[in-house]
């Protein structure tokens, strides 16, 4: 579908596709009455799949609150549906490869306490995101630039009725929603979704963060069911000591809280942020917000004197990123 300046809800105007994936295309554009930069995501009318309006609905709902897009616009265009939001800037999974695969410690509290409050924040409003991956979590730009945006919200669901506030009953599903790579042991065994399956997809993306690795990435099989099948079964058989043992304690006990969670429990947010801040004031660190990347560019300007530093504005990564598109 050629979309190059067209123009979307009478005054977004398309320049060029920055991403995309099985569920519709994200463009770059402007909004032509104030020059400012927007995302564009386009969903076919056609689609087998539609999750345009259930994500509009979900960004209008987060529009005020800290750490997520504000919401411009959503509506139906003659060959296809529109959501306009603001731009934002790299991915953590576009951020984690520029820092060759690996953040340090401190980056992972500094996020993990923001990535929390974004979970608190959803979860609050009576929606779980079901697909919690570093590729959905963005950096702002210019002024916002040390603050972590929440994005994607395809695959939300409420786990509240609206009108009685009543949590909904455990269950079996035939489909598994969200990536595999870091999707719950229980959203993987084919369980309804709820809060605590957001949080401990939080826990693996710290730990791939920190190892660069998880032990069910890079398992090979037949066909797809069977890979899905070790991955769970390697999941199953992954001891949580293990798998945090490159960490301080607080964080092993951190993910055993999330793991021991009931399907309707609230989850503590409170007492899972001072966890992560309990671990920094351990090490010392300061909560300064200068991250592995900021201090990577700051050395690349210091050794190349008299060069202007490269702005990283990246903008592939809206909702999507290509070698994340994979459930492995």
């Amino acid at each position: 579908m050629a979309m190059k300046y067209q123009l979307v809800g009478g005054k977004y105007q398309v320049i060029k596709r920055i991403g995309g994936g099985t569920f519709g295309d994200i463009y770059g554009g402007i909004c032509v009455t104030d020059n400012t930069d927007v995302a564009i995501k386009i969903e076919s009318h056609e689609s087998k799949c539609p999750q345009l309006m259930n994500e509009a609905n979900v960004y209008r709902m987060l529009s005020n609150s800290p750490g997520f897009p504000t919401f411009l616009y959503y509506g139906c265009e003659e060959k296809f549906k529109a959501l306009v939001i603001e731009l934002l800037g790299p991915s953590l999974y576009d951020l984690f490869i520029e820092c060759n695969h690996r953040f340090s410690l401190k980056t992972i509290l500094m996020l993990a306490d923001q990535q929390m409050a974004r979970l608190e924040a959803i979860h609050t409003l009576g929606f779980v995101h079901r697909d919690i991956k570093p590729a959905n979590f963005l950096m702002g730009l210019g002024d916002k630039s040390k603050k972590v945006f929440l994005i994607d919200f395809g695959m939300s669901r409420q786990f509240k009725n609206p009108k009685t506030q009543k949590h909904i009953r455990f269950r079996r599903v035939d489909s598994v929603f969200g990536t595999l790579r870091y999707s719950s042991l229980r959203a993987q065994k084919g369980e309804e979704q709820s809060r605590r399956d957001d949080l401990e997809s939080l826990m693996y993306c710290m730990i791939y963060f920190y190892k660069g690795k998880l032990p069910w990435i890079g398992l090979t099989a037949a066909n797809e069911h069977q890979k899905m099948e070790l991955i769970m079964e390697k999941k199953k058989s992954s001891k949580i000591d293990d798998l945090c043992d490159a960490f301080p304690p607080m964080i092993g006990l951190l993910m055993k809280y999330i793991r021991n969670l009931r399907f309707e429990e609230d989850p503590d947010y409170v007492y899972m942020r001072q966890m992560l801040r309990i671990d920094f004031l351990v090490l010392n660190h300061v909560y300064d917000l200068k991250f592995d990347w900021t201090q990577l560019r700051e050395q690349r300007k210091d050794s190349s004197p008299g060069k202007e530093p490269i702005e990283h504005k990246s903008t592939s990564s809206l909702y999507y990123t290509v070698s994340e598109n994979t459930v492995f």
